[in-house]
């Protein structure tokens, strides 16, 4: 397998750089190849958007970094065509364990119920999910992936939303600086946004005063493959440990450190080291393959738009690594902006649209934002009397099951619900479940009527409904076992198909029925094979769904009306639509 810690990449001149070069102005330009500036421009490519993907540097990420990826980026990254070998190469886990000393308070499993593609949680360095979106990326021609051209320069012309608005960016390479002008700028260049400082904004928030120190330790263990999280263990007294397996036999361990640990002397193997011991045992063979000490602070943009410019990622918003609500978010960020932005393009929605990527995304921001410094409010006590209330809530976890719900060692990732998303139609009827207007759709096995999918290939995306939801606005269908749809439905669900907006059509069946009569051609045929899509998505034959491009859910009904979903369409695109 290709080394991802030690690959580097060609510097290779463009187009802009040759002399008497025609001016060009871009679609898109994306700063920053990271996983957040990558699964936008993947996005965007898929999407047929040309785009211009720069980065300051030629390689990878440095140490693993970013190592846990929730289920719902590995539901986006198999949108995007490259989840399967992160999954094969990454550690899946869906159990974590918290111990008090060397107790065992309780155990927890973030994916108990089976009937989903892919698990709560794999861990994965960041060198190698990088690794995996390069190579989705080089796969197309739509992207122009420029290594070692550094932005120093970014001014801002024209009126936001007007046909001449646009960004010119002064661009430094080995071969010296060029201009380069686009219609849009992503700028997904890390927590210190060089895009950020060239426009004179800020993030805004809280620093913690502690330390930590991440080892990521070589070695052969009998740990099991979960995630495990020690209060004031006695080989680290009145501090916290968290231990995670890597891929490689790498395991990663977090000490807390507390906030007068000298950062340089704390990075040294004499001191590493006897730590790492202390866990494993005195007799215990490893290897140190990275080490850091960090802080963190718990901050975001004021807003994430700034006029042609969007900030997606850390460039936005950071958290503490406590509950991966970094990467993740970010990843969120990418495929929330680039259906938005493609629609924009495309003159299909107006720019607006691109407000709303700054709403949402800020929505979800202050959502990871508070639960992140709740974790780590409860990780750290900044005082006597919260360090009490934290050791009595964990000693009462061990017997009693309301204090496991208060025990926070870093709630974990998932996906913001877009409540009050103005592109949200609400619902005019009652339905249950966790499939409201704004949350992201739910998995469930299924079977292709026609085709032999088997719902046990692990690797068979077509075995597994969000396989087929999302890209494009899409229509989820339940039709039971229906033999023929009633007139208003077929007349509906004709309209839906061939209007304004692009709207593919999904049609679930009960087990054993077949497709109904009066589908429109292009309809794709799905077999709830363990009535678990039903369930979960609380339908009745003839339910409705209309899905947005990202995978979250836009309307529903419970019997499907032309002029409703048309309405909901413009709604979600800005341009008139009405509840």
């Amino acid at each position: 397998m290709i080394d991802y810690q030690t690959l580097t990449f060609d510097y290779k001149p463009c187009a802009e750089q040759q002399p008497g070069s025609e001016a060009k102005v871009h679609p898109v330009v994306v700063v920053g190849a990271g996983p957040i500036g990558l699964a936008t421009a993947i996005d965007l490519a898929q999407r047929g958007v040309p785009v211009v993907l720069l980065d300051d540097d030629c390689t990878l990420s440095t140490g693993s970094r970013a190592i846990c990826f929730s289920k719902r980026t590995l539901d986006i990254f198999d949108r995007l065509g490259c989840a399967e070998g992160m999954v094969q190469k990454g550690v899946s886990w869906n159990v974590g364990k918290v111990f008090l000393k060397d107790e065992l308070v309780y155990t927890f499993n973030l994916l108990p119920e089976s009937g989903h593609h892919r698990p709560a949680f794999i861990n994965l360095q960041q060198y190698y999910l990088e690794g995996f979106l390069v190579e989705r990326a080089q796969a197309f021609a739509q992207i122009d992936l420029r290594w070692k051209n550094r932005v120093t320069g970014i001014e801002q012309h024209g009126t936001p939303g007007s046909p001449d608005a646009g960004a010119t960016l002064t661009v430094e390479t080995p071969d010296g600086t060029y201009t380069l002008h686009a219609r849009y700028v992503v700028a997904a260049d890390g927590s210190r946004s060089p895009v950020r400082k060239l426009m004179g904004l800020d993030s805004h928030g809280r620093t913690f005063k502690d330390r930590f120190l991440i080892a990521d330790v070589k070695m052969e263990a009998d740990f099991p493959t979960e995630r495990w999280f020690w209060f004031d263990p006695p080989f680290h007294p009145n501090q916290s440990v968290l231990l995670h397996r890597q891929p490689d036999n790498v395991w990663r361990i977090d000490f807390q450190l507390g906030w007068d640990a000298d950062p340089v002397l704390e990075k040294t193997p004499e001191r590493v080291i006897p730590r790492v011991r202390a866990l494993l045992g005195p007799d215990a063979k490893f290897e140190l393959e990275w080490v850091s000490v960090y802080t963190f602070s718990c901050l975001r943009m004021d807003s994430f738009r700034h006029g042609q410019v969007l900030f997606a990622g850390d460039s936005a918003h950071g958290v503490s690594p406590f509950g991966a609500r970094g990467a993740n978010s970010g990843v969120q960020d990418a495929e929330n902006l680039a259906w938005k932005l493609a629609m924009v393009l495309e003159g299909r929605a107006t720019d607006a649209l691109l407000d709303t990527y700054a709403r949402e995304r800020e929505y979800a921001a202050d959502e990871n934002i508070r639960n992140s410094t709740r974790s780590t409010d409860f990780i750290t006590p900044k005082s006597a009397v919260s360090r009490l209330f934290r050791d009595a809530v964990l000693t009462l976890a061990r017997d009693h099951a309301f204090a496991r719900q208060l025990v926070n060692s870093g709630r974990l990732s998932v996906p913001a619900v877009l409540h009050e998303s103005v592109l949200n139609t609400p619902d005019a009827q009652p339905f249950a479940g966790q499939m409201m207007p704004g949350a992201a759709c739910c998995d469930a096995p299924v079977q292709v009527c026609g085709q032999a999918s088997s719902t046990e290939d692990a690797n068979g995306a077509s075995a597994w409904l969000l396989h087929w939801l999302g890209q494009s606005f899409t229509g989820l269908l339940f039709c039971g076992d229906a033999a023929r749809l009633d007139a208003q439905t077929q007349a509906a669900l004709q309209r839906i198909a061939q209007g304004p907006v692009p709207t593919k059509i999904v049609a679930v069946v009960s087990e054993g029925a077949n497709a109904p009569e009066g589908l429109p051609p292009s309809a794709i045929v799905l077999r709830d094979v363990e009535g678990l899509a039903a369930a979960r998505y609380d339908a009745t034959p003839g339910t409705f769904y209309l899905i947005r491009p990202d995978q979250h859910v836009c309307a529903r009904w419970r019997q499907v009306d032309a002029d409703r979903v048309d309405n909901a369409l413009k709604r979600a695109l800005c341009v008139g639509g009405t509840a």
